[in-house]
C-alpha cells in the first residue's frame, strides 16, 4: 500500500491510472546483499505506480540470468561487472535476456582492508607487500597461510584463481553472506586485528570504516580467458577486478512487447554512487527492512523517480 508522498503522487498523476498492457505479474529478482533488495523494491514499487503487478523472487545471483532467459523472471535491477559479468553476457549472447542499460554508478569489487591494517602491513595497498605479510592475516583453521574473507559463494568473484595465479599464500573462506562480512570487519576494528575481505562501491561501508582496495595488476579482458595475458603464461585471473566496472539492469526479452511501459521506464532508470550507498546504509546502518528502506527512499527523492515514470 502506497503511503506518505507516493499515495499523493498516485492520487495527482496519470501514470498510476494507466493501464497495463498486461494483468501478469512483473517478477523481480532479489538476491543477498542490501543495496540490490532496497533497489528491487524501489523499482517494483515504480512499476506499480504506473499500474503494473509486480511479484518479488529471491533468487541465486548466478541462476537468475537462466530464469530471466526462460522468463520466469522479468527484471535484476544490479548487475555487477565483476561478480555477474560473465554470466549476464554469456545470458545475452544465448537470447533471452537483454541489456536494459547502465546505471550512472561506477562499481568496484576488490580486496579491501581497513586503514590501521597499513601499519601492520608496510607496503600495503600493493598486492604483493599484502603476500609477504600473509601469515599476519592467518587464522585457526587457515595457518600459516593467510585468510581473505570472500563473500558468499554464488558471487563468483575467482578468488581461488586468482591465488593460485599469482601464487599468493592465501586461503579462501567465503562467507555465507554480506551481513557475515559486516559482522567480521566490525569485529576485527574493534580489535585492532588484521583482516583482508572482499568489499566493494558503491556500499556504505565506507561511510563507517575507512579503508582501502587492494591493487593487484590492472586487469584487461584478457586476464580472464587467455592464459597467455600476464605475469603467469598458465593461468588466467593472474590480475585484479576492473577498477571502474558497469553497474546495469537486465531483463527478459520479452518485456518490451508485454509491459512496454514498464520496460521503457527501467531502461529510464539509472541511481548512482551516492544514492546506492544511502539504500544500503538504511538497513545496514539504520536497521529498516528492506521494503521499508525503499518506502523511506522514494517519499524521500521523488523529483529524482518521477521522471523515470512519467
Amino acid at each position: 500500500m502506497l503511503v506518505g508522498a507516493m499515495a499523493v503522487a498516485a492520487a495527482s498523476t496519470s501514470a498510476a491510472a494507466q493501464a497495463p498492457e498486461s494483468d501478469d505479474p512483473i517478477v523481480v529478482a532479489t538476491h543477498n546483499w542490501s543495496s540490490q533488495v532496497v533497489m528491487s523494491h524501489i523499482v517494483g514499487r515504480l512499476f506499480e505506480e504506473k499500474g503494473y503487478q509486480v511479484r518479488y523472487t529471491p533468487l541465486d545471483s548466478q541462476a537468475v540470468y537462466p530464469a530471466i532467459g526462460n522468463g520466469d523472471v522479468t527484471v535484476q535491477v544490479e548487475v555487477w561487472e565483476g561478480a555477474f559479468g560473465p554470466a549476464f553476457e554469456q545470458a545475452v549472447q544465448a537470447g533471452g535476456v537483454v541489456d536494459a542499460g547502465d546505471h550512472d554508478a561506477v562499481t568496484r569489487e576488490e580486496w579491501w582492508y581497513p586503514a590501521y591494517v597499513a601499519e601492520i602491513c608496510p607496503g600495503l595497498p600493493d598486492w604483493q607487500a599484502l603476500n609477504a605479510c600473509a601469515e599476519k592475516f592467518a587464522t585457526p583453521e587457515t595457518a600459516p597461510q593467510g585468510r581473505f574473507l570472500a563473500g558468499p559463494v554464488d558471487w563468483l568473484k575467482h578468488d581461488q584463481e586468482r591465488v593460485e595465479a599469482l601464487g599468493m599464500d592465501f586461503q579462501i573462506v567465503n562467507a555465507g553472506s554480506a551481513a557475515a562480512l559486516w559482522a567480521e570487519l566490525d569485529s576485527a576494528a574493534r580489535r585492532n586485528a588484521p583482516i583482508v575481505l572482499f568489499n566493494w562501491t558503491p556500499n556504505f561501508v565506507e561511510a563507517v570504516h575507512e579503508g582501502t582496495f587492494v591493487e593487484f595488476p590492472e586487469y584487461a579482458e584478457g586476464c580472464k580467458s587467455d592464459p597467455a595475458w600476464g605475469q603467469n603464461p598458465e593461468k588466467t585471473y593472474d590480475c585484479g577486478n576492473p577498477a571502474d566496472g558497469y553497474l546495469k539492469k537486465a531483463a527478459w526479452s520479452g518485456m518490451e512487447e508485454k509491459w512496454p511501459g514498464a520496460y521503457e521506464a527501467l531502461t529510464r532508470i539509472s541511481f548512482t554512487n551516492p544514492q546506492i550507498a544511502e539504500m544500503a546504509a538504511l538497513v545496514d546502518v539504520e536497521g529498516l527492512d528492506p521494503e521499508e528502506a525503499a518506502e523511506a527512499w522514494l517519499e524521500e527523492n521523488e523529483e529524482i523517480w518521477r521522471p523515470w515514470i512519467d
